[in-house]
């Protein structure tokens, strides 16, 4: 099959294995992953080599694609250690390893030139003659700058013969493809060595050289202005024009983001592609999938550059942030009719209202009606980080989520 014609892939992020389980059972086509060093996401748990090696077997064995970030930009001190790094790699085997630093690149090629290379975002790759340059050193995939419109990525997909991947949902950063310095300089914690401290995020306001300690907001309101503050990304009701574009893969962001953050986003990803390739008049937007996607935490979604709309790239000034509904438990088994045991990730109560979420589907509203420990005795409530097992009024599956309503 051509690029146009193949299924386009869905790509999730797997901050560390649990994520990686819940990725694969809700519908993605393969997963990205990072070693504990070399990544740009060393707080979100990450994989020794041990559990990378587990990993990638475990994806492997139900025919999952696992791509490794290695995409740090690396200093004189540590290329050694990358060069050690990438030969542990090639002994795991995983689908294509990630990179943005022309040096790791080069070392790659010669140490493991059996495992494709795929580009980082990092690497800031806004049109064609640089696709065709990362092309002659071997590049088999490149997720393009976050900055291009659909129309430019449909120009570079036109004009070259490597993969192109883009992000389609999840937090975006303020500067340049994630080039930021901000981090670096007020906290002395590099972004572009997995450490960014996301001041972006932070509230601003301004001082008057001859006032010290007087705050004046720079916005007209009470709490001042988050002027850094990027919006989250979320194409949703748009894959009929992103599969058309020519793409060989959607990817989700979100390593450092929780097990419901990425099982509601693949699930609905996942829905919205096998709609569009199994509807002869395409992809039909469901309002549940707007919903579910509204019921994790974000700050406001938009488009991003995708249509080139300069008001869909606004900062979101006001700080919103939904935090969505609260997640409080993974289903681990089912332990007799309509009861399962369960992982407490927050509390909960006997006669919570809560919703199932589920592989397919929209939500389920449901309820806890009994709460039994491991001992066998009844519980009015359960805390975080115990194992429990509640009866529900309907049949759940394992990795099936339990989230309570918000009133």
């Amino acid at each position: 099959m051509s690029k146009r014609t193949r299924k386009i892939e869905l790509l999730a992020p797997a901050g560390n294995f649990e994520k990686l389980e819940i990725a694969i059972s809700y519908g993605a086509d393969a997963v990205y992953l990072a070693g504990k060093e070399f990544s740009l996401r060393n707080f979100s748990g990450n994989f020794t080599i041990d559990e990378m090696r587990k990993a990638v077997k475990f994806a492997h064995d139900q025919r999952i694609k696992v791509y490794v970030a290695c995409n740090t930009y690396s200093r004189n001190s540590e290329q050694k250690a990358i060069g050690e790094y990438l030969k542990e790699l090639g002994d795991i085997g995983p689908d294509a390893v990630i990179i943005a630093d022309p040096g790791i690149l080069m070392e790659a090629g010669k140490i493991i030139p059996q495992i494709p290379l795929h580009l980082s975002t990092q690497a800031n790759t806004t049109n064609y003659k640089n696709v065709l340059f990362w092309e002659k050193f071997g590049i088999k995939r490149i997720n393009i700058a976050r900055e291009l419109s659909l129309k430019e990525i449909k120009g570079i997909v036109s004009r070259s013969s490597v993969e192109i991947e883009a992000f389609v949902h999840g937090s975006m950063c303020i500067s340049y493809s994630g080039r930021c310095l901000l981090s670096s300089f007020m906290t002395n914690r590099s972004s572009n060595l997995g450490e960014c401290s996301h001041p972006c995020r932070w509230q601003y306001a301004v001082v008057e050289a001859k006032r010290p300690g007087e705050h004046f907001p720079i916005e007209e309101n009470n709490s001042g202005t988050y002027i850094l503050n990027s919006r989250d990304l979320c194409m949703i009701e748009y894959i009929p024009e992103i599969i058309e574009s020519g793409l060989s893969s959607l990817k989700i962001e979100g390593r450092m983001k929780g097990i419901n953050y990425v099982a509601t986003a693949v699930k609905i990803y996942r829905e919205a592609i096998d709609s569009y390739y199994e509807n002869s008049d395409g992809c039909k937007v469901h309002k549940y999938w707007i919903d579910e996607l509204n019921k994790i935490s974000h700050r406001g979604y938009c488009t991003g550059f995708y249509f080139a709309d300069p008001e869909q790239i606004s900062p979101n000034f006001a700080d919103y942030k939904n935090p969505g509904q609260v997640f409080i438990g993974k289903i681990i088994e089912r332990s007799g009719h309509q009861s399962v045991n369960i992982d407490v990730r927050n509390k909960i109560f006997r006669g919570d209202v809560v919703e199932i979420l589920t592989k397919k589907g929209p939500s389920r509203k449901d309820k806890i009606n009994q709460i039994i420990d491991q001992s066998g005795e009844s519980l009015s409530f359960a805390q975080p980080g115990s194992r429990v097992s509640i009866s529900l009024n309907n049949n759940c599956l394992p990795n099936d989520l339990i989230r309570r309503i918000r009133v």
